[in-house]
């Protein structure tokens, strides 16, 4: 090639790239190029290239874009550059969209030159697949620069790690050169106290004090080095788990990020542990002295103890931080003083949360209840005003006792709804809890392992409900580890499920089936007008009721001389050792008691009778024979019950052949039969009662006028199954038949009768509502099942109803049961259909007209028909008397008087 540029020809078109190998097989393909690679190579000129094709090589900067290239004008000709020039610009930013020129960074070509315009129309046409190629390198590129970012972070943390390590290295460097130069020092000073010269020694211990001092320094200096590492450690540690969780979420969206991890870890350990806080406070707080007492070393002259001491200063007390001197100190002591005001935050509000989970789990009856020999109560229904109320008068004689409620209530509003009951406690205390009995852990709380009775309440609502709810409690309670002293009193809705439940708790379990005996107790009050306020007097614990005591002194004595050995109580029967503990009620005369029998008898309270002394008494004669009256009757059901069929069954034993029991309610009749058959009912064993069925409503009066309402014998106001989930709208629909049966009854009644009605009850003007209602009392008995309490003093007021108060009667028989288990076996007798039960017998019976008799007497005279006396109602008298009190005291009787007795069933 010639150096003049004059007299040579043109040279011929190169490429001048002194980086990379040419481009032209790829990004150009015009003639010169051709006709530039064809020619002979110079030997005495090397290549500017190597022959060999090199592997690309990646770039770091591959998101920049490559430099437009740029042509010259070639010598070969004017018809090659233009197709040259347009095909080479596309061509070229394709080839370099390959990772194989991902390093180009300019293309210079010695071609024709363009113009501006051109440029910008190329770089234009090329900008698409630039921007593509750039997005894609970057794409392509992000795993290498995690990986080079990792090792980034790597490094500058050993190298941190490596700066740490080797200070302290010179650090103990220094101290083994200063120890080394004290040795020789000390070897120094003893050759010089051999040549008896004692300057060196003031020089020696010049040098001991400094090195002291520069041994003193460099610790206080490692310390506070150590104490600002220590400090630097949770941030760099913050620091790389943000940036892994980062790399975590570019890589995988789903991943959960390590920071979230970490924090959900801290949570489960704070929630898990009880002691998770305070033992973090603790660390804190030590860690905070620690570094504070290291820190003052390092910038004090003091002691590494009195820094410490000085550091839990600050933080007990941030107002110690004020006397600091010089920059150093006031740093720290004012860093350690705030970390001491955070600390005594977060423990002040640590002991707020305490103290207030605290007061809050007692608000709410979340405590546990340390009791033993209590009475535990699970469930709350209408009955449990009463059922507290006959508890607390049955502890009267301990001095109160305790009960505890335990419902899936808040306490507030339990305890709330107890105060508002209107009777007095006498002594006795209720504790309420909040929680389900089917949980072991809410009974244990209760002490349950440790109560003597343990109460099941029936809910309010669906009966086969209800008693799926009593079946699990029984199933918890006896699952119960620690096992239990007491027995189980369930309250049932249905008779039909009683079976289940005792197979389920077996020997523990007392059932009390609500709705079978009130219906049973409906039943003999229609038969027997007065009963009701008997059976009241009997199952509540305000009067008399029963017990169960055994008394050796009365081993070998005869029944019927034990019957007037209780002058303060009235003997009923006799609980058998010889037979299993079984209690026979109405013995015989003859039975001789033997060793380890009972007697059950009727006495105001347990401590309140003792035997005594035989007295003398008479025995006489009957006055005449008693001759059971039996005509055929006619009933009235009003409403359908759930266990209407069990009263019919009952209903057919009582009566006289040829009865008649109507049934007036709005179930259609082409249904009726079916509801009974599908309870239980066979019409084929029904042998003395027919059945005659009407429908209507009973709250209608013209629905009523339809019914001979004159002609009957007993009208029973059913609670209707429709209503019987709300007590009140049910007594509010009992209490409106009843009243439109007796206005009904009242006017339908003969003018003399009426007039003679009036003229000897005396109690009301002629022509009030009430005294017609009365009047009309006395030709029928009307029997009404009231649920609320409240509903009872207007049936009481008007006198127009011999009632039955359901809820409080079946708290009555639920306490005593609780009392004393074995007492269910003789309510048990007395309300089925065979055995004893309890009836009103006329004086005349027993008692000549006139004559005077002690109770002792009677007593004796009515064993002649095997009875048992337990009280007497004077004709001048609302209520009768159960077990009376001087038994000796002689009484002169009327005809009019009536006796209460137990006798067998007819």
């Amino acid at each position: 090639m010639s150096v003049d540029g004059e007299a040579a020809p043109p040279p011929p078109l190169v490429h001048r790239d002194w980086f990379f190998p040419s481009a032209a097989p790829f990004l150009h393909t015009g003639p010169s190029s051709s006709s530039s690679s064809s020619k002979p190579p110079n030997p005495r000129r090397p290549p500017l290239f190597p022959s060999t094709r090199r592997t690309p090589k990646p770039y770091l900067g591959q998101s920049r874009l490559p430099m437009t290239t740029r042509s010259f004008p070639s010598s070969s000709g004017s018809s090659s550059a233009p197709s040259s020039s347009s095909s080479s610009p596309l061509q070229s930013f394709v080839a370099r969209g390959d990772s194989r020129y991902a390093g180009i960074r300019r293309k210079v070509c010695f071609d024709a030159p363009r113009t501006k315009d051109a440029a910008r129309t190329e770089g234009r046409k090329a900008a698409p697949g630039l921007r593509t190629a750039a997005i894609t390198d970057s794409g392509a590129g992000s795993p290498s620069g995690r990986i080079k970012s990792r090792w980034s972070l790597s490094v500058f943390v050993a190298v941190v790690i490596t700066i740490l390590s080797s200070l302290i290295r010179k650090n103990f460097l220094l101290y083994n050169e200063v120890l080394l130069l004290q040795d020789q020092l000390s070897i120094l000073d003893s050759r010089v106290r051999a040549c008896g010269v004692s300057a060196p020694l003031v020089l020696a211990n010049i040098t001991s004090e400094e090195s002291d001092k520069i041994l003193s320094r460099s610790l206080k200096s490692s310390a506070l080095f150590a104490s600002v590492a220590i400090l630097s450690i949770p941030f760099i540690a913050f620091k790389y788990i943000d940036y892994v969780s980062k790399l975590r979420r570019s890589t995988d969206s789903e991943a959960v990020s390590l920071s979230k991890q970490l924090a959900y870890r801290v949570d489960v350990f704070l929630s898990v542990y009880p002691y998770a806080k305070p033992l973090v406070l603790l660390l804190a707080t030590l860690l905070l002295i620690g570094l504070g007492g290291l820190s003052l070393y390092g910038v004090t002259d003091d002691t590494l103890a009195d820094c410490l001491w000085l550091s839990w200063t600050y933080v007990a007390d941030s107002g110690n931080h004020a006397n600091s001197i010089g920059f150093g100190p006031k740093l720290v002591s004012l860093s350690i003083s705030f970390g001491g005001m955070l600390i005594f935050a977060m423990m002040l509000g640590l002991v707020s949360d305490a103290i207030s989970e605290k007061f809050d789990s007692l608000r709410k009856g979340r405590s546990e209840v340390i009791e033993e020999n209590h009475t535990l109560i699970l469930g709350w229904s209408d009955k449990l005003g009463s059922l507290l109320n006959q508890l607390a008068i049955a502890n009267k004689s301990l001095g109160g006792g305790t009960v505890v409620v335990m419902a899936e209530r808040d306490k507030e509003e339990m305890e709330l709804d107890i105060a508002k009951m209107e009777f007095d406690f006498k002594g006795t205390s209720v504790i309420c809890r909040s929680g389900s009995p089917l949980i072991l852990a809410d009974l244990k709380k209760v002490s349950v392992s440790k109560a003597r009775a343990v109460v099941v309440l029936a809910e309010d609502g669906n009966a086969d409900q209800s008693d799926a709810r009593a079946l699990r409690t029984v199933l918890s309670l006896t699952g119960v580890k620690e096992g239990l002293r007491g027995h189980i009193v369930v309250e049932l809705s249905d008779l039909d499920n009683e079976v289940l439940v005792k197979l389920v708790g077996g020997d523990l379990v007392e059932t009390v089936v609500a709705h079978d005996v009130i219906g049973r107790l409906m039943i003999q009050c229609a038969r027997q007008p007065g009963l009701a306020q008997i059976w009241e007097d009997i199952l509540g614990f305000e009067n008399c009721e029963f017990y169960i005591k055994r008394w050796p002194q009365l081993d070998g004595m005869q029944f019927e001389d034990v019957l007037i050995s209780f002058p303060d109580a009235i003997p009923c029967g006799i609980k058998m050792a010889s037979c299993g503990g079984k209690i026979i009620l109405n013995p015989d005369d003859s039975y001789i008691l033997q060793e380890g029998d009972e007697v059950l008898v009727i006495a105001e309270d347990d401590d309140t009778y003792t035997p005594a002394e035989l007295p003398m008494v008479q025995r006489g004669y009957l006055p005449k024979d008693f001759i059971v009256p039996k005509s055929p009757e006619r009933i009235l059901f009003c409403g359908w019950r759930r266990d209407i069929e069990d009263m019919i069954m009952v209903l057919d034993a009582f009566l006289a052949p040829g009865s008649e029991l109507w049934m007036f309610n709005d179930v259609p009749e082409n249904e009726r039969e079916k509801k009974l058959i599908d309870g239980g009912l066979d019409f084929n064993r029904l042998e003395n009662i027919s059945l005659v069925n009407r429908e209507g409503n009973a709250v209608i009066r013209r629905h009523l006028e339809s019914l001979p309402l004159e002609s009957f014998d007993s009208i029973l106001i059913l609670a209707d199954e429709s209503v019987e989930d709300s007590a009140i709208q049910a007594d509010s629909r009992s209490l409106a038949t009843l009243l439109l049966i007796r206005d009904i009854q009242a006017k339908r009644l003969p003018y003399k009768e009426a007039i003679v009605s009036q003229v000897s009850r005396g109690s009301f003007s002629h022509g009030t509502w009430i005294g017609d209602m009365q009047q009309a009392s006395n030709k029928s008995v009307i029997i009404s099942e009231i649920l609320d309490p409240r509903t009872k003093n207007l049936l009481s007021v008007s006198k127009i109803s011999d009632y039955v108060l359901s809820n409080e009667l079946v708290s009555m028989a639920l306490a005593m049961v609780a009392e004393d288990r074995q007492i269910n076996d003789v309510l048990e007798e007395l309300f089925a259909e065979e055995g004893n039960e309890m009836q009103i017998r006329s004086a005349d019976l027993y008692v000549r007209e006139e004559e005077e008799m002690n109770f002792f007497e009677i007593i004796l005279r009515a064993r002649q028909r095997k009875e048992i006396v337990i009280g007497y109602r004077l004709a001048n008298s609302e209520r009768a008397i159960i077990n009376p009190p001087d038994k000796n005291v002689r009484h002169q009787w009327s005809a009019e008087d009536v006796f209460v007795v137990i006798a067998e069933k007819e």
